[in-house]
């Protein structure tokens, strides 16, 4: 069975290039086209929406608003965190990344906004939080999931056969 168009529970292919600001922040020129199962949320929900009913070869551009992507800047999201908490080996500068665990284990990215000597400034927001994204997507190739892929939700990089 081939499939025609982008739906629900069908691993999509594409080439894309997201822009913010008139600035490229990401394209699969780089990585190569991005593999996603759609319909399982793999992809930011405004993207998502308008690539459904979409044929292989057929492009388009798409205009995501913050609540339909990264969400909105949030003021709140800030924390100060004593520099004593921090391993030793990090290195404490603006923009570093690192990984925080909550009190319920889930794991949430953060950035160093500011520090100084006793305490550090981290911004949980997303780094496109409050932005408006512009995407240009093109489906290269659709196929149906393996059983596999379909159980967890995600599209298995490589050849499948990892376990």
């Amino acid at each position: 069975m081939s499939i025609e168009k982008v739906a629900d529970g069908v691993v999509v292919s594409m080439e894309y290039k997201l822009t913010v600001e008139d600035e490229v922040l990401d394209s699969s020129d780089e990585a190569g086209p991005l593999q996603f199962l759609a319909g399982y949320g793999n992809i930011i929900p405004g993207l998502e929406n308008e690539m459904m009913g979409m044929k292989i070869g057929e492009s388009k551009e798409v205009t995501v608003q913050p609540e339909d992507g990264y969400g909105e800047f949030d003021d709140e999201a800030f924390m100060d965190v004593p520099r004593s908490e921090f391993p030793a080996d990090f290195k404490i500068e603006e923009g570093a990344e690192l990984n925080v665990t909550d009190e319920d284990g889930n794991h949430q990215a953060a950035f160093v906004e500011s520090f100084d000597d006793k305490t550090v400034h981290l911004d949980f927001n997303h780094p496109l939080a409050g932005a408006v994204l512009n995407f240009y997507v093109k489906v290269i190739a659709l196929r149906e999931p393996t059983a596999e892929e379909l159980d967890h939700g995600h599209v298995h990089e490589g050849d499948g056969h990892h376990h």
